[in-house]
C-alpha cells in the first residue's frame, strides 16, 4: 500500500535559478530565504523519507479539458521560459518518470463519472518552471511526476482532483512526497511599477489586503487547521491565489482535506516576488 510521506507548499519564482550576484542587486545585498530554504527542506525533510517519487502540483502548466499528468519514462532537455527568457535560459534538466503511478492515478479517474483525466507521454510534451526551477534544489534519484492545473476547474473539481491523487498513491506501492508548487496570492505590480517592488520585502506584496490574506492562511498553515483553508475559498480566491490554489486545495485534499491536521513548518521568510506572496512550508506525514 503507497503512502503519501510528506507534503509541501513551495515557491518556484525566476530568482531561484537566477545567478548569486543578480539575487543580492534585487534584494538588497540580502539573498532571498526562498533559496537556501529549498537546500534545507531536501535535507531535512526529504532526504530521510527517500520517497520512491515526487508529485509536483505545477501551478504554470494549463490544460483545458482535463487534468494531466506526465508519464514519461524520462524528461530531459534544456529549458527556457517563455515568461522570463532572460532569467536562465538553456537550462538542463534531466528527470526519472513514473508512467506506472501516471497511468493509475488516471485509470482511479476513470472509475468516476465526475472528472477527467489523461497520462501523456508525448516525447513533446512541454514542461513547464514551475516543475524545472525546484530540480536543482529537490531532485535527487526518486521519480518525478508533473500535475497540471486545470484552467476551467472550479472548487469542487480540486477536490475530487485530490481524491483521486489521494486513492491512487494508496492504491500503489509508492512512497511519495506532494510538492504544491505556486504562490499564495498571485497579483503582479504593473510594468511601470515592476522594477521598484524586485526584492524580497513583504511590504511589496501588491496590496496590504494582499498580504494580510496570505499572512491569514500561513497562520492557518502553521496550526495545521486546513477546514479553515478550505472553507476560506471563496474570500481568499479574490487575492488571486497562483492556479486559484488549485495546487493547495489538491495536495490538501490528497491528504485527507477538512481532517488533515498536519502543522506546517516554515522553510523561509514569507517572501515578495514582484508582487506576489510566497513561502515554503512543509507539512509532516501522519498528521
Amino acid at each position: 500500500m503507497g503512502e503519501i510521506v510528506g507534503s509541501a507548499v513551495v515557491a518556484h519564482v525566476p530568482p531561484l535559478v537566477l545567478p548569486e550576484e543578480v539575487r543580492l542587486e534585487l534584494n538588497s545585498g540580502t539573498d532571498f530565504s526562498i533559496v537556501e530554504g529549498l537546500h534545507r527542506m531536501r535535507r531535512e525533510c526529504i532526504d530521510p523519507l527517500q520517497p520512491d517519487t515526487i508529485v509536483v502540483l505545477d501551478t504554470h502548466w494549463f490544460t483545458t479539458f482535463e487534468w494531466v499528468v506526465s508519464a514519461h519514462e524520462r524528461r530531459a532537455g534544456k529549458f527556457t521560459s517563455e515568461e522570463l527568457p532572460r532569467g536562465n535560459p538553456q537550462m538542463p534538466y534531466d528527470m526519472p518518470g513514473d508512467p506506472e503511478l501516471a497511468h493509475l492515478i488516471a485509470e482511479v479517474a476513470a472509475e468516476r463519472s465526475d472528472t477527467w483525466f489523461h497520462a501523456s507521454d508525448d516525447p513533446y510534451l512541454p514542461v513547464r518552471y514551475a516543475t524545472v526551477y525546484l530540480t536543482p534544489f529537490l531532485q535527487r534519484d526518486e521519480k518525478w511526476i508533473s500535475f497540471s492545473t486545470c484552467q476551467t476547474a472550479e472548487f469542487n473539481d480540486m477536490v475530487i482532483a485530490g481524491e483521486v491523487l489521494g486513492e491512487a498513491i494508496r492504491r500503489s506501492n509508492r512512497r511519495v512526497v506532494l510538492v504544491a508548487s505556486g504562490a499564495l496570492s498571485h497579483k503582479f505590480w504593473p510594468l511601470s511599477q515592476l522594477r521598484q517592488h524586485e526584492g524580497a520585502d513583504p511590504a511589496d506584496v501588491f496590496s496590504p489586503e494582499h498580504r494580510a490574506a496570505d499572512e491569514r492562511v500561513i497562520k492557518w498553515m502553521e496550526a495545521g487547521d486546513h477546514a479553515a483553508i478550505l472553507a476560506d475559498y471563496p474570500d481568499f480566491k479574490q487575492y488571486a491565489p497562483e492556479g486559484r490554489f488549485a495546487h493547495y486545495v489538491i495536495m490538501a485534499t490528497a491528504n485527507g482535506g477538512a481532517a488533515w491536521k498536519s502543522q506546517g513548518v516554515p522553510y523561509s521568510d514569507y517572501e515578495n516576488a514582484a508582487g506576489t506572496g510566497q513561502i515554503h512550508m512543509w507539512f509532516p506525514a501522519g498528521a
